[in-house]
């Protein structure tokens, strides 16, 4: 067995000799399993940093699985020692438990479960006090209505525009080169007109509104929460889904779709700029096989699933921003999660609306 370290104790074990105390056993070289004793028998006085600067020292000789000892004090000494003891005695915290497959995927499997039981229970109090509340007399914040319908649409209308417009431009250059070959440069009206009409000008209204308005709803709600005024609504006995989701929701019903129609005719509008001033086609002629290409079931068939956006972006950022955590990390964290699940949703949907019409009714 190696021999005990033992360290003399000053006189008086105060702020100036407890740092020079605890300096004296770091420079020390403390092996694992050697005791480290502590010798008081000088020592006549204490005070409570010096006794700070003990539990620093029982600290060092732990990361170092050293047993540190206390030897030979007594009188107020003592007392003091007797009073600050568990601090000395406490047991390393233990290392972090590495969860298992089986115990990571069941604690995945709860979280998941729990987190869909929470935004079913938002479904339906949104479907609730947005459609149904109304028509028993219950009344809809028609202010805020207005005023949200104001800042998801009206405000909207020019990014939407620009980004469709764009779009379509780009569509109308890359399609014309490709049709140049097989002299039907003429048919990329078509083009353009059925795929905004049936996708285009739906996936990206929606992706711009997912990313303006989606994220704007989830970090509105998740401030509010962390600074507990969904609490305070709460008391006062206000119904959350009522005064904050039902607005939003219907809004959303309301302006997306219209978002959309000016987002097909800004795309159809950006295609034409191309055919007419690199293609060199006649306004009239170009327009012409444009509107000769609109189909009814085509434009119900992008209106659609526009609803379906509609809904999915409004409750997303409400489910999100109800689940905050945290300062405003956790508001962050939040709005990025919501904007990330609004584009999944939408691809999801896309893509089962593309199977209904492709094997169901084509």
């Amino acid at each position: 067995m190696s021999t005990p370290t033992r360290i003399p104790c000053p006189p008086q074990l105060d702020k100036e000799s407890g740092r020079t105390l605890y300096q004296t056993v770091r420079t020390g070289k403390l092996a694992g399993g050697q005791k480290l004793v502590l010798d008081f028998v000088d020592t006549t006085a204490m005070d409570s940093l010096g006794g700070a600067w003990l539990v620093e020292i029982a600290d060092h000789a732990r990361r170092r699985n050293t047993e540190l000892l206390c030897e030979n004090h007594t009188g107020h000494v003592s007392e003091f020692i007797d009073m600050i003891e568990p601090a000395l005695l406490t047991a390393p915290p233990l290392p972090a438990r590495t969860m298992g497959i089986v115990e990571s995927l069941g604690n995945t499997t709860l979280s998941a479960t729990t987190e869909g039981r929470q935004f079913l229970e938002l479904c339906i109090d949104a479907i609730y006090w947005t459609l149904i509340a109304p028509l028993e007399g219950k009344g809809l914040r028609w202010g805020l209505l207005l005023d949200e319908i104001h800042e998801m649409g009206v405000r909207a209308v020019r990014i939407v525009c620009l980004m469709n417009f764009l779009l379509g431009l780009i569509i109308a250059m890359l399609m014309a080169k490709q049709a140049e070959n097989y002299g039907i440069s003429l048919f990329v009206a078509d083009i353009l007109v059925i795929g905004f009409n049936r996708e285009l000008a739906a996936i990206m209204t929606a992706v711009v509104v997912s990313a303006r308005t989606g994220a704007a709803i989830a970090a509105e709600i998740s401030t509010m929460k962390v600074q507990e005024e969904i609490d305070a609504l709460k008391g006062m006995g206000l119904n959350v889904a009522q005064f904050l989701v039902a607005p939003k929701l219907l809004a959303m019903l309301i302006v997306l779709p219209c978002l959309v129609t000016l987002g097909t005719i800004s795309g159809v509008l950006g295609g034409a700029v191309w055919g007419i001033a690199v293609l060199g086609f006649q306004p009239a002629i170009w327009f012409n096989q444009t509107i000769n290409a609109c189909h009814f079931d085509d434009i119900f068939q992008g209106m659609l699933k526009t609803f379906f956006f509609a809904v999915i972006i409004a409750l997303i950022g409400c489910h999100n921003g109800l689940r905050v955590t945290g300062g405003s990390r956790g508001v962050g964290l939040m709005t990025t999660r919501s904007v990330v699940q609004d584009i999944f949703m939408i691809i999801v949907i896309d893509i089962i609306f593309a199977m209904i019409f492709y094997y169901v009714l084509q």
